[in-house]
């Protein structure tokens, strides 16, 4: 089942354009921020949306963190059908594991602690915990006693959400999309929904989920709604309330969005409440403003574009001045939305140039194909083929790319990984064949050949 949201106008939502244009413009000119997909919803519909080639509404993001947000949905879902308790400890789902784990703060971690990030470690704990045991996260991260009593001390701690997942699939004899399908996913139209796992078959539930920015702008509204999606009631009440209020405090993180408290895998914000992920990828839920923004992207500065929701886009909600003059030309730039191509003078022979070689590929060869040159990259033992664009991006599959030439006679092409955050860049010198890779962004579980929505 597939639903979609109205989409009407902003002023008729109450929503001043020009305060949207000019979110827009902040995302696009602040230095360490790059949009790839935006959402605006207000009361339900559809305020503004649109996607910055080569990215595309139906195309899936890389969530990273923000996939937290998706787990503890599945375990909100589970407490509302008496599968789990939150008062019960963490070590009662795994029965095998309670010979081993003898410290008393491990054996009194409770299910609510976990989705708090207040396991009582004062620091994140997923290094240590694969060491002590590679084949069994859970068992690694429990046997890692507590620097604290649990409930006490706020630390963003991947474990904990591992280990939420692994009790969800412990009382439900099912994966986490699995479960999730027919409870969450298919009642609000999210058809396309995909998770990385570890060797042991298991989500990540911390990382790793591929959804579209639509897709979390619904998981959004879902909370906005308290739980309830088109008079069918998915999460309880109660159990929203608890999820998006402070459930421990977080003072001494960094960025003011980032120290307001920790709810249930949910952060508070100086307005409303969030889930997040790394390089940009955001569920904004702004119950005042019955609005819910979604952002995916790859963006190394996420305070700034959180600074420039607050400066642009929450004044423009409700606005004295606001009217409807802006509305169509803030369409059009919605629909015309891109990102910049590599720059520079024709691509030259580069099949009689290479191949090309450096110390991050095995192997770079260029050929062409009827109009438009395509990079065959050897890398990690494997073989990514891409078409390269001039002046523009050329897409294939969940590659995109873009090639120029530098003054200086260096080929310069960018490569997307365009259903994640990740671009990378190679410098290619045809005098003496050899080639340079880098990441904009260095990828956080991954490597090229994976880079990818993972098969279901």
């Amino acid at each position: 089942m597939t639903t979609t949201f109205p989409r009407t106008a902003p002023s008729t939502l109450g929503i001043d354009a020009r305060g949207i244009a000019a979110f827009l413009d902040a995302l696009e000119s602040t230095p360490d921020v790059e949009p790839h997909g935006l959402v605006l919803l207000r009361h339900g519909q559809v305020a503004a949306e649109g996607w910055w080639r080569p990215y595309d509404r139906d195309r899936v993001h890389l969530l990273y963190s923000l996939s937290k947000s998706f787990t503890a949905a599945a375990v909100g879902i589970a407490v509302r059908e008496g599968r789990i308790d939150l008062d019960a400890t963490a070590l009662s789902y795994f029965p095998e594991l309670d010979a081993d784990v003898t410290d008393e703060r491990s054996r009194r971690i409770r299910v609510r602690h976990l989705l708090a990030m207040a396991s009582g470690h004062r620091e994140e704990t997923i290094a240590r915990a694969e060491a002590l045991d590679p084949s069994n996260t859970v068992r690694g991260f429990l046997l890692l006693p507590p620097d604290e009593e649990p409930g006490t001390v706020f630390a963003y701690n991947q474990p904990c959400t591992y280990t939420l997942g692994a009790i969800v699939r412990r009382v439900s004899g099912v994966s986490l999309v699995e479960y999730l399908r027919p409870r969450l996913l298919d009642p609000l139209g999210i058809d396309d929904l995909a998770w990385r796992r570890d060797a042991s078959g298991a989500e990540f539930g911390y990382s790793g989920c591929y959804a579209t920015t639509e897709s979390v702008a619904k998981l959004g509204q879902l909370y906005l709604q308290r739980g309830v999606w088109e008079g069918e009631r998915i999460l309880d009440e109660d159990w929203v309330a608890a999820a998006t209020s402070t459930q421990v405090e977080n003072p001494a993180e960094a960025n003011p969005d980032w120290r307001q408290g920790y709810g249930f895998q949910f952060w508070m914000a100086r307005h409303g409440f969030r889930g997040d992920g790394a390089y940009g990828q955001f569920c904004v839920v702004l119950p005042e403003q019955d609005v819910v923004l979604a952002i995916t992207g790859q963006s190394l500065d996420m305070q700034a574009v959180l600074d420039a929701a607050w400066q642009h886009l929450l004044p423009a909600v409700d606005a004295a001045d606001a009217d409807g003059a802006g509305d169509d030309g803030l369409e059009a730039r919605l629909a015309s939305l891109g990102l910049p191509p590599v720059r520079g003078g024709r691509l030259p022979d580069l099949a009689a140039a290479g191949p090309f070689t450096g110390p991050e590929l095995d192997g770079l060869v260029f050929t062409h194909d009827v109009d438009r040159w395509r990079a065959t990259i050897d890398v990690d033992g494997g073989t990514l083929s891409v078409p390269v664009g001039e002046g523009e991006w050329a897409v294939d599959g969940a590659l995109a790319a873009s090639g120029a030439v530098d003054p200086d006679g260096t080929v310069l092409v960018d490569v997307r990984f365009v259903d994640t955050p990740h671009l990378l860049h190679l410098r290619v010198d045809p005098g003496t064949a050899t080639v340079s890779a880098s990441w904009a962004t260095e990828p956080l579980h991954d490597g090229p050949l994976t880079l990818r929505r993972p098969a279901d």
